[in-house]
């Protein structure tokens, strides 16, 4: 692409991660977190007059129901922004928040605009995965090899597993290192900057008196690492998508709720408002792939978006690979001989949790002060995307 100026990520936080439907946002209205989260990323640059923000663009894999509606704009409102600022939402299912980011950065890129945000929310509590009224075109079913998300994410992992040799023991192995090197990173402090804390009320009816008894909390950490994973436990865990599958609850995403926020800004705005920039977003690809295979969509977007970059694999010194599951994560790593230390460091969905159209959002932020905390130059998020496809994007640390 050809682009007029850089743009640069001055602002970039998320929300901790939530358990779907026992875990602490399970009463979070998704529009209310998205507001609270852009609320969060405006705090980090008050130098900013709002304003000056073209457009917000937020990426959610399932928009009905209570994030339905134009949820960005809603957010928007719901935050109190100027309503000069507009907001679109976008569905690219798993990579909807790194698309967002994308689009909002190519704005700036081109001269349209010169500040943006880009984010990306959902609720897995309030919105089911395939929505609420799901409703497949009957002739995907008379396609070989093309009803991927017809018959669920699970079993495309299953044949992800089989083609690729990927055994339940290596599947089991790597869910383990997922929740060890999260805990890792909760206790040393590392998630701190990335995560604006958020306060949650809790209602529960006493029965005996019959009235609502409120408690309130700051939540601040992501909720689905457990350090008393073992691999003798997931070992017992039964497979759910395959009689004689290898994919297991223990060793895939977990459904999660949570949001992301990152300002993006050309270098005009940084010297206008006295931004401090964190990283430069340098690329983005998305490719399609097989959809009864979509795992391994990151093994096609990975080195486009370092083509289009002009780096090798090697350059990028963080990678976010999204742990939809454990198969498909080591079949694109195995595939394109990724160095494992640089792939996830701090954990990824298996442990952390994958709340889907805010995934690509919450991990940027997470490349992002990474990247300043380790003073490392290049970082990636990247993932597969339902019904065949991959994405991935790059960030420069500046």
């Amino acid at each position: 692409m050809k682009q007029v100026q850089d743009a640069y990520i001055v602002a970039a936080t998320r929300t901790p991660i939530g358990r779907s439907h026992k875990g602490f946002f399970r009463n979070y209205r998704p529009d209310d977190l998205l507001a609270t989260t852009l609320k969060a990323a405006l705090a980090q640059v008050p130098g900013l007059d709002p304003k000056a923000i073209e457009d917000i663009v937020c990426g959610c894999a399932i928009p009905e129901a209570q994030q339905g509606l134009n949820v960005a704009r809603i957010g928007a409102v719901l935050a109190g922004l100027p309503t000069s600022i507009g907001g679109i939402t976008v569905n690219r299912f798993c990579a909807s928040g790194l698309s967002a980011v994308a689009m909002a950065a190519d704005r700036i890129r081109v001269g349209e605009a010169d500040v943006m945000v880009a984010a990306g929310v959902e609720s897995m509590s309030m919105v089911p995965m395939m929505g609420n009224a799901p409703s497949l075109s009957p002739s995907i079913f008379e396609r070989d090899g093309d009803v991927g998300i017809a018959y669920g994410m699970g079993l495309t992992a299953e044949k992800v597993a089989q083609q690729w040799k990927v055994s339940r023991e290596a599947q089991d192995a790597f869910a383990l290192e997922s929740h060890r090197r999260a805990i890792a990173a909760q206790q040393a402090g590392e998630f701190a900057a990335e995560i604006t804390p958020i306060e949650v009320t809790d209602r529960t009816l006493n029965i005996a008196t019959g009235e609502t008894v409120s408690s309130t909390r700051t939540v601040s950490l992501d909720e689905g690492p457990r350090p008393d994973t073992s691999l003798e436990g997931l070992a017992k865990l039964r497979t759910v998508f395959a009689a004689r599958g290898t994919v297991t609850a223990g060793n895939s995403s977990q459904t999660s709720d949570g949001a992301g926020a990152l300002i993006i800004a050309s270098g005009d705005a940084v010297k206008c408002f006295g931004l401090t920039p964190l990283a430069r977003f340098v690329s983005y690809a998305s490719k399609g792939v097989p959809p009864a295979i979509m795992g391994i969509g990151p093994i096609e977007a990975i080195p486009a978006a370092l083509r289009y970059a002009g780096l090798q694999q090697d350059d990028i010194d963080w990678y976010e690979l999204n742990e939809a599951f454990a198969a498909q994560s080591l079949a694109v790593i195995n595939t394109l001989g990724l160095d494992q230390s640089k792939v996830n460091p701090m954990g990824g969905a298996i442990a952390l949790g994958h709340p889907l159209g805010a995934t690509g959002a919450i991990r940027a932020a997470t490349v992002v002060h990474a990247l300043q905390r380790k003073q490392l130059k290049y970082g990636m998020v990247t993932m597969c995307v339902g019904m065949g496809q991959g994405a991935a994007g790059i960030f420069e640390r500046v």
